[in-house]
């Protein structure tokens, strides 16, 4: 398999017969580089963990669309719990969605000890009004956020099972700062645990694209700009960074 990048023909002169060619007469004088393509439990565990942040997104969408609705009903939760979605801020969720309403009372009775200081503060920012149009839309997404954390759940242990044979490199991994076990689940889903197809660092940071470009010409430098590269391992190496 050909990196499409590399092996690119004239610009504007594309077709399929004159790119044949052009392919053709590249691979007889040895001017096409193989692409990387990891083994297959490898590419299991990339489809998994790339999975895996698809759902994480569609959740946080979901999590931004309550968000919007209770700002709209003047709910002003977020402004006194920094996580909504933690252990008081779901009990006082699940409780607005059942009852409607929540009072005083019960506001301490879901709240964590920690948080009891807040309690005034808590109790004033749920005073607003939910109509039964906005319970409902609140309701979908929580439905779809419970769901997606099951499917999150299932994910998770299938890539624990594929990484048994890699807990040495995951152990390394997580000795670097900012890397935790679910980071490195995806550096080794996308770079594999074989360093054979990296030469050097400088391979591997230029083919994530964190490298930077090297455009000069009569010693000024042009150009700066990083290339593509793989945005999977790049997003998160950037997070851990």
């Amino acid at each position: 398999m050909a990196n499409a990048q590399r092996i690119k023909n004239v610009p504007g002169r594309k077709t399929d017969v004159s790119d044949a060619e052009w392919i053709a007469k590249l691979l007889r004088h040895g001017l096409i580089e193989k692409s990387f393509v990891p083994p297959e439990d490898i590419r299991e565990l990339r489809d998994l963990t790339r999975l895996r942040k698809k759902w994480i997104g569609q959740m946080t969408s979901e999590k931004n669309r309550i968000q919007k609705v209770l700002e709209a009903s003047n709910i002003k939760l977020s402004t006194v719990i920094s996580d909504v979605f933690g252990v008081s801020g779901r009990r006082l969720l699940e409780h607005l969605l059942s009852e409607g309403h929540i009072n005083p009372d019960e506001v301490e009775q879901k709240i964590h000890g920690r948080m009891a200081h807040k309690k005034q503060q808590i109790t004033d920012s749920l005073f607003g009004t939910l109509t039964e149009h906005q319970l409902f839309l609140i309701k979908q997404s929580w439905m779809h956020i419970t769901y997606l954390e099951s499917l999150i759940s299932d994910i998770e242990a299938r890539i624990d099972q594929l990484l048994e044979k890699y807990q040495e490199e995951v152990k390394l991994l997580i000795t670097m700062p900012g890397i935790k076990k679910d980071t490195a689940a995806v550096i080794i889903a996308e770079i594999g645990a074989n360093m054979k197809q990296f030469p050097t660092s400088k391979h591997l940071s230029s083919w994530a694209g964190l490298s930077p470009g090297n455009h000069e010409s009569a010693g000024k430098r042009k150009s700066t700009r990083t290339v593509k590269g793989n945005p999977h391992i790049k997003s998160a190496l950037c997070e851990a960074a």
